[in-house]
C-alpha cells in the first residue's frame, strides 16, 4: 500500500551493461517471489506489547462521559473506524448498513447494527452489552431513538464524531425534534488526543519495527531494483517483524521531489536519491518514519540539502515546547527554510506541505503542525516531525521521526539520523514518567 551498502558501491563507477543486466535480474524478481522478500534473521519483535484491555475502554467511555457533560452533549454517535475501536474494541466497516455505537452521558453504551451482521460485531465488541439489532425492511435510526429513549435522552444536544456521514445525521436528526446536533469533537479529540503510557508503548514498538526494516532495506538495496522492488522488500521486513497494517512508498531520482510521487517508472542507479515514506500498526497503534538516501555517492547538493531538512527537524523538536502552539512548530521550520533560500511559504523549491501532522491508531489525526493552528502542546500528544525540502526535476529531502509531548518537553519515538552516511538513526528509550 502506497502513502506514503550503498557503501559497498560508494565511489565506485558503474558501466552501462552492468547496470543493464542488474536491472534485467531485479526485473526478474517479482513482487511474490518469496525468496528474494524474506530474510530469516527477521522475527516478530511484537511479543512484549499487549493490547489494549476491556478496562482500558471502560475508562476511556468515563472520559467521554466526562466531557459531554463539560461540553453539554447528552450523547454522541460514532461509525465503523477509528473512534469505534478506540472506545469499544469493535473492528467492522462502513457500507450503506447502518452500524454504530450511541455513548450517552450517563448509562450504558450501546450497538446498532444489522441483525445478520450482528454475530460478526460481537466478535471484537469488548464493552457493552446493549446491542440492537434491525432488520432489512426496518430503520435503524428507530432502533437509535429508542435507545436513547431508554436512556431518557430526549432533548438536548448530540454529538456526531466528525466522520459520521450525512445520510446518518441526515436520518437521525428528524426523529429527534428536540435535538440539536453539534460536533462530537471536543470529547473524541478531548480522549484520543492524549494518549496513555500503553498508548506510548505500542506506538514505540510499531516504530521500533518500522525503523528495524529501515535498516534490512539499506543493507539490501542493489541497482537496478525499481521502486516496487524496494517497497517489496519493506512490506515484508515489516511483516516479518510482526508489523500489521503496513504501508509503504519509495520514491526515486527526479520522483523523491514530489511529495507522494508520480507514475513515472524510475530505477535505482549510481547516485539515486531514494525517498521512503512507511509504516505499520502494532495492535492498532501506527508508526510513520520518512527517510532519505543516495544510492552511491552523494553529490555536494544532495549532501547540503539532506542536512539542511536534518537542521529543520531539530528546530522542530526543539519548538515542540508544552504550552507552545502547533502553528508556532510549523513557522519556525519554514522561516528557517527561507532564510536558506527556500520558499517562502510553501513555493517550491522548498516545503510545499505542512509540517507534521498527529498520530495514534490513525496514520493522520489532529492536531497538525500547520499555519495558523491555535491548539497549545501537551502531554500525551503524539505527532510526526517531518520537514522535507524538494526540488522539482532533480530530487527531493525528507526526514520523518515521530515525537511525543511529556511535561519535561518533546521526546523521540526513534531518534533521527545524523548524517547522510548513516541515514537509519535509532529506536529512542520510552520516556513515560
Amino acid at each position: 500500500m502506497d502513502k506514503r551498502g550503498f557503501l559497498k558501491f560508494s565511489g565506485v563507477g558503474l558501466a552501462s551493461a552492468s547496470l543493464l543486466a542488474a536491472s534485467a535480474k531485479a526485473s526478474a524478481q517479482s513482487t511474490s517471489d518469496d525468496a528474494f522478500y524474506t530474510d530469516n534473521k527477521l522475527t516478530d519483535i511484537t511479543g512484549s506489547v499487549k493490547p489494549v484491555t476491556a478496562k482500558e475502554r471502560q475508562a476511556r467511555i468515563n472520559k467521554a462521559q466526562s466531557l459531554m457533560a463539560e461540553h453539554d452533549m447528552a450523547a454522541i454517535i460514532i461509525e465503523p473506524g477509528a473512534a469505534m475501536d478506540y472506545f469499544t474494541g469493535i473492528q467492522w466497516w462502513r457500507s450503506e448498513r447502518l452500524t454504530a455505537v450511541v455513548i450517552p452521558r450517563e448509562g450504558d453504551i450501546a450497538v446498532v447494527t444489522p441483525f445478520f451482521e450482528a454475530p460478526s460485531v460481537k466478535e471484537t465488541l469488548q464493552v457493552g452489552q446493549d446491542i440492537r439489532v434491525w432488520q432489512e425492511h426496518e430503520s435503524p435510526f428507530e432502533q437509535v431513538k429508542q435507545i436513547l429513549k431508554d436512556r431518557k435522552v430526549t432533548k438536548g444536544n448530540i454529538g456526531f464524531e466528525q466522520s459520521v456521514r450525512y445520510f446518518v445525521l441526515n436520518g437521525l436528526m428528524p426523529l429527534l425534534p428536540d435535538m440539536k446536533n453539534v460536533s462530537a469533537e471536543p470529547v473524541t479529540l478531548g480522549c484520543r488526543m492524549y494518549k496513555s503510557a500503553h498508548e506510548l508503548r505500542l506506538m514505540h514498538k510499531a516504530n521500533e519495527i518500522t525503523l528495524q526494516a529501515y535498516d534490512h532495506v539499506y543493507k539490501n538495496l542493489e541497482a537496478g531494483m525499481s521502486q516496487g522492488d524496494v517497497k517489496g522488500l519493506m512490506q515484508s521486513a515489516q511483516q516479518k517483524l510482526g508489523g500489521s497494517g503496513i504501508w509503504t512508498m519509495a520514491l526515486f531520482n527526479e520522483a523523491s521531489a514530489y511529495p507522494h510521487g508520480t507514475r513515472q517508472e524510475q530505477v535505482l542507479r549510481e547516485g539515486s536519491v531514494v525517498l521512503m515514506d512507511c509504516g505499520c500498526s502494532v495492535h492498532g497503534y501506527q508508526s510513520d518514519i520518512s527517510r532519505t538516501f543516495v544510492f552511491g555517492e552523494a553529490s555536494k547538493k544532495q549532501r547540503k540539502v539532506w542536512q539542511l531538512v536534518r537542521d529543520g527537524q531539530q528546530r522542530v523538536f526543539e519548538q515542540a515546547q508544552p504550552g507552545n502552539t502547533a502553528g508556532s512548530v510549523d513557522e519556525r521550520v519554514r522561516q528557517f527554510y527561507n532564510e536558506q533560500g527556500y520558499g517562502p511559504g510553501y513555493q517550491l523549491p522548498g516545503l510545499s506541505h505542512r509540517t507534521g501532522h498527529g498520530i495514534g491508531m490513525e496514520g493522520h489525526e489532529r492536531v497538525n503542525f500547520v499555519k495558523g493552528e491555535k491548539q497549545k502542546l501537551a502531554p500525551g500528544m503524539c505527532f510526526s516531525n517531518e520537514p522535507g525540502i524538494y526540488i522539482p526535476g532533480e530530487f527531493g529531502v525528507r526526514l520523518e521521526d515521530c515525537l511525543y509531548i511529556t511535561d519535561k518537553g518533546p521526546q523521540w519515538f526513534t531518534r533521527p539520523p545524523q548524517s547522510l552516511d548513516k541515514p537509519i538513526g535509532e529506536l529512542a528509550s520510552l520516556s513515560t514518567e
